[in-house]
This record gives C-alpha cells, sequence and structure tokens, in this order.
C-alpha cells in the first residue's frame, strides 16, 4: 500500500511540472499589466490568458499525467483512458444532466455537483484508466472483435468503468465534498496556526512521498481552497490567499542553504572537498527554483532528528507569515524563479518581508543546524565514520570518455545488481525510483560513491536513489542500459 501511494505522489509530478509554464506566462502578464489584468495590454491579455488555459485544466493535466505514471509501460494510450474516463464522470455528474437523473430542479441540485471537474476526480480517473491498463492492455478478443483487442480495448473499458462510478459518486460524492470542505475549512479557519501546522507536515511526509495528498488539499481546488490557483489568477483576498505557501519562501530560499552551509563547515577537513561538491548543488537548486530533496536526503536518513527540526522550522515560517500576512505565491516551488514571477502579482502582499523573514531564518538555520550537528556529533555529509570504505568502486569524476550521467547510470545500476535483480526503473522530479528482486544484492555504499546525495529504501524490493535535478538525465541512461541488453 505505501508503495502504491508513493507511486501516486510521484505520478503527479509529472502534471504538476508542467506548472511552471503558467507562472512564466501569467507572471509576466501580470508584470506589464498588474492593475487591468490584461485588459490594458494586449499582450498581457494574450499571455495571462495562455497561463489560464494550464491553470483552468490541473483537474485534467492529472487525469494525464497519473494515468501514465502508475502504469507499467508509461504508454499514450493509458493517458487517453485517464483523458476518456475524466469526461465521462464530469459530463454524466455536471449539474444539469445530474438534474435530469433526478428528475429535480436545477436550482435544487447539491452544490458539490458545481465542484465536480476537480483534481480529486482528475486523479481518480487517471487511477482507474492506470489499473485498466496494467491488467487488460495485452488481452487478446476473438477475431470478430480483434480491432478492439490490446491498448485499443482500454478507453472503453475505461468509459464503463467510470460510468459505474458515476453512478456511486453521483449519492456519494456530496457526502466526500462535504467531508473535504469541512477539513479544510477547519485547517483554514486556524489561521497562521493551521498555516504552520500545513508547513510542518508538509515536511515530515517528504520521506514517504505522501506529502503531495496534503498539498493538494491546500493548493489545488480538493477543498475549496485552491491556494496556488486563486493566487495566480488574482482571485482571493489579499494578505490571506497565498499562506499555504508564501512561507516556504525562508525556508527554501535561504534556510535550507544556510542549512548546507553549516553542514560544510562541519564536514571533516579531509571531507570538505567532497561535501562541497554536493552541498552548493543542493543549496544553488533550493534557491533558485525550491527544489529542496537532494540536501533533505543528503541528512534526513543519517540525522532524522535534525530533519525533525527542519520540519518544526517549515511550519514556524509559514505560521510567521500567515500572521504578517506577507504572501507570495509559486507554481512549482519556493525559489527565487517564482518568487520574482509572483511578487508583481495583484495577490502579493509586502513580498520583500519574505526576503528579510529569510535572512532571518538563515541566521536561524545555519546556528541552530551547527550547533546541533556538532553537540549530538550529527552524521551529515562529510562527517561519516572514517571506518566506512567502499569497495569496486570508481568516483564518476575519475572516468572519461563518457558522459558522467551515462557512467554515473552504469555506476548505479552495476550496484543495484543489473538485470538480473533490477525489475523497474523510474523517477520522479528527483529521485530515481527503483523495484528489486533482493534488497541484499544491492550495494549501496557503491551506489553513494558515484556522488548521488543519498539513498531510501522503502520496503524489501524498493529503493530510491536521490539524484537531483538532474535525474532524468541518469534516468534515460539507465532505461538505454536496460535496453541494449
Amino acid at each position: 500500500m505505501m508503495n502504491y501511494l508513493q507511486n501516486l505522489g510521484k505520478s503527479l509530478m509529472l502534471p504538476v511540472a508542467v506548472l511552471p509554464a503558467a507562472a512564466i506566462l501569467t507572471g509576466i502578464g501580470y508584470a506589464i499589466d498588474p492593475e487591468g489584468w490584461g485588459s490594458g495590454n494586449v499582450i498581457a491579455a494574450f499571455l495571462i490568458s495562455a497561463g489560464n488555459s494550464i491553470l483552468d485544466f490541473i483537474p485534467i493535466l492529472f487525469a494525464v499525467g497519473v494515468a501514465i505514471g502508475m502504469t507499467k509501460e508509461k504508454d499514450g494510450p493509458a493517458a487517453l483512458s485517464g483523458l476518456v474516463g475524466y469526461l465521462v464522470i464530469t459530463t454524466v455528474l455536471s449539474t444539469d444532466n445530474v438534474a435530469n437523473l433526478l428528475q429535480i430542479e436545477v436550482e435544487n441540485v447539491n452544490l458539490a455537483f458545481n465542484e465536480i471537474e476537480n483534481v480529486f476526480v482528475g486523479i481518480i480517473s487517471g487511477l482507474i484508466a492506470a489499473a485498466l491498463y496494467n491488467r487488460f492492455s495485452h488481452v487478446k478478443l476473438p477475431d470478430a472483435l480483434a480491432f478492439f483487442s490490446g491498448k485499443r480495448l482500454v478507453p472503453i473499458l475505461t468509459a464503463a468503468a467510470m460510468l459505474a462510478v458515476s453512478m456511486i459518486m453521483l449519492y456519494v460524492w456530496p457526502f466526500v465534498y462535504t467531508g473535504l470542505v469541512s477539513f479544510g475549512e477547519a485547517i483554514s479557519g486556524l489561521g497562521a496556526i493551521g498555516a504552520g501546522l500545513y508547513g510542518f507536515f508538509n515536511r515530515i511526509l517528504i520521506p514517504t512521498g505522501l506529502h503531495h495528498a496534503l498539498n493538494n488539499v491546500f493548493w489545488f481546488d480538493l477543498a475549496g481552497i485552491n491556494d496556488i490557483g486563486n493566487f495566480w489568477s488574482g482571485e482571493g483576498v489579499k494578505g490571506v490567499t497565498g499562506m499555504y505557501q508564501a512561507g516556504f519562501f525562508p525556508v527554501m530560499m535561504f534556510g535550507v542553504p544556510a542549512a548546507a552551509l553549516a553542514m560544510y563547515h562541519t564536514a571533516k577537513t579531509k571531507r570538505k572537498k567532497q561535501a562541497a561538491s554536493l552541498l552548493m548543488a543542493g543549496a544553488i537548486a533550493s534557491f533558485l527554483t525550491g527544489v529542496t530533496e537532494p540536501l533533505e536526503f543528503s541528512f534526513m536518513f543519517l540525522a532524522p532528528a535534525l530533519y525533525f527540526v527542519h520540519a518544526v522550522l517549515t511550519g514556524i515560517s509559514l505560521f510567521v507569515a500567515a500572521s504578517f500576512g506577507w504572501t507570495a505565491g509559486f507554481s512549482f516551488s519556493a525559489g527565487l524563479i517564482d518568487f520574482i514571477l509572483s511578487a508583481q502579482l495583484p495577490l502579493a502582499n509586502q513580498p520583500l518581508m519574505l526576503m528579510v523573514q529569510g535572512l532571518v531564518f538563515g541566521v536561524i538555520y545555519y546556528f541552530l543546524f551547527r550547533f546541533l550537528i556538532v553537540k549530538f556529533n550529527f552524521k551529515t555529509p562529510g562527517r561519516e565514520d572514517d571506518d566506512k570504505e567502499v569497495v569496486n568502486a570508481e568516483p564518476v569524476a575519475n572516468i572519461s570518455g563518457k558522459d558522467k550521467y551515462a557512467v554515473m547510470a552504469e555506476q548505479i545500476y552495476d550496484a543495484l545488481g543489473g538485470d538480473e535483480n533490477v525489475m523497474s526503473v523510474d523517477n520522479c522530479a528527483t529521485r530515481l525510483r527503483l523495484e528489486v528482486k533482493d534488497m541484499e544484492t544491492v550495494d549501496q555504499e557503491r551506489i553513494k560513491a558515484t556522488g548521488v546525495p543519498g539513498i531510501n529504501v522503502v520496503g524489501t524490493h524498493n529503493i530510491q536513489v536521490i539524484v537531483g535535478t538532474q535525474v532524468q538525465a541518469v534516468a534515460d541512461e539507465v532505461h538505454k542500459i536496460r535496453r541494449n541488453k
């Protein structure tokens, strides 16, 4: 079950990765015409409408993305099936059609059906399409129906399955929707405290990949909050909308890089150079893009207590930003790029104060991390025990004549046990996600010797190799190795 949920979290990263395109378009458009939102400038109107064409259809992106991500072959018909499933259920359960099905007046239809085109329904559509694809994409029908065999059969089965789901949702959805709204209202009703609690649990769930499920409640229109969509579209309350995003900027732009500096300064002298390459790259990625996983995974398992402190500080940051009403937003993550784009939006409220807060949090992170690392001798990067040696490991930097990602992929794949042990290979924004037959065969020390930030063993057959923002290049090389053998 845990692996299934982690795969779901990874699958959600595909559609989420599309959002920066919307951020660039709408951000530039609002910067050109911040007052008229495009009404006073043709170019601004063009850019904003283009950005909204992505933001307004996030549920469809999720239906397609989850359908692809949850299938074994990552094939196009799975995406089509996810779209088919979403169109069926949202059409059947549209307000006008529900009125006809229940034989009531349109005005008497439960308000929940006004929100049927949401992320939750998109995810359900994608999951069902993926399950049917995995089960029936290779089925062969009798000759008379052979045209509909295999992959062509999946969209048809998805449409039929979603009809059944629609009939169930006709009666269940009003209760589910009300429960989700109540949960969202309970957290949002706590104001700054609720934002702080969200920030804390967001970080705590990172190791499992389940933080995406929590994010969906607050960032998208799953429970009526839709913090990201409302902030970028300008539909909300200034100083309030964006409160579930703003507090991440001080942490990701200043706090995490400062923690990296503390880890570098406390590294053993003979290992400072090696630690610097990892920590500097992670700090730059965190500051510019808000991608913190390379750094977080470098110490979360080596020093879990330190990671807990990081989660607490993240919660405090969101609480502070929400308390003062300082807001900025992001479409991907809380880095400098999204900060610049969002600072000109109508709902951005004193965004520069987040930078001041960031400087304060940077100091707190640095001195607190440095004190705790030294006080409790946490084994952060560069402070590992001296008796750990890696046998038969060849550092990537010492090999020439090949692309470094190809070399890294070869070493990682070989350390995993090669074709005889590796069952499946996938990746998300920063991690290789692998399924192996025998975890004992995996040589973790050889994998670490390639320079990756860390390794996360999930269960008895699943392992994640944290590579960083260049994970796609490494994943592509691993797939080449598997195809050529």
